[in-house]
């Protein structure tokens, strides 16, 4: 694992090459078949705490069935964020981020226990944002290839967003400098330079505190919910227990520990 240094959210920001981008289908299909030999026996096994799942941008639980299902196998209780398709946020963005922050709140209530939130791409802004709203009930947030740290013109999903919703992404910087603010519990943001859609440069949290980290692996950006490293972190970050989280970096000179992505 390569340390990690915020740079510029600005201009020193460059979204992914296009050839990374062309390469993003292949590359996430070779993962997914990966993913389907994946060897999980050495994975540390689940408490069985709650862990919601938010899916990226026009993508819904169909695509991060692999990560929900993965989250099951290790005896963890895994729950879809709920709302179907990913499609950004659904008028003005506080309000949003609050009407998922009772969502949550609602398909978790019954297990009485804080959760875990994972969140891949957008579904991450959601994550971090749900947690500071309900940081009495979240246990840590792990995001997997989410540009907190940057803006749509940041990644090259900004067509995307804008085919979507017909308007550019909220780019006010207020709203930014809300979102590079990480929640008050563990986060853990898992992030790749060969993302072909986000640059991974937006992944960072720079000097955010010692609950907050980043942790590189090598992969694409549309096969993250099922590339094996990122199945690897996400098993190590959610057996932390309660109350007695270590950042990832400490398990990283142990080559054989159980739950690491590759070292770099």
């Amino acid at each position: 694992m390569k340390p990690s240094h915020l740079l510029d959210a600005g201009r020193a920001i460059r979204p992914p090459s296009y050839g990374l981008l062309a390469l993003e289908p292949l590359r996430a299909a070779l993962e997914y078949a990966g993913h389907g030999v994946m060897d999980e026996q050495d994975l540390p096994r689940g408490d069985g705490h709650p862990v919601v799942v938010f899916p990226g941008l026009a993508t819904n639980e169909f695509v991060t069935r692999p990560l929900l299902s993965f989250c099951e196998r290790l005896g963890y209780r895994s729950v879809d964020w709920g709302l179907g398709f990913n499609v950004g946020p659904k008028g003005e963005v506080e309000a949003w981020l609050d009407t998922l922050a009772a969502n949550v709140q609602e398909r978790t209530l019954e297990h009485g226990e804080p959760v875990s939130l994972v969140g891949w791409s957008l579904g991450g802004i959601y994550a971090r944002e749900v947690a500071k709203r309900l940081a009495q009930r979240v246990r840590q947030v792990i995001t997997i290839g989410t540009p907190f740290a940057g803006s749509a013109e940041h990644t090259n999903a900004g067509l995307i967003y804008r085919l979507l919703n017909g308007d550019k992404a909220p780019q006010e910087a207020e709203l930014l400098q809300m979102l590079r603010t990480p929640p008050p519990v563990p986060t853990s943001s898992i992030y790749s330079r060969t993302d072909g859609v986000v640059a991974w440069q937006a992944c960072l949290h720079g000097n955010a505190g010692p609950k907050a980290e980043a942790i590189e692996v090598e992969g694409s950006h549309c096969g993250m919910p099922w590339n094996p490293a990122v199945l690897r972190v996400v098993a190590n970050r959610l057996a932390q227990p309660q109350g007695a989280w270590r950042p990832y970096a400490e398990y990283a000179t142990q080559t054989s520990a159980p739950g690491l992505a590759r070292k770099h």
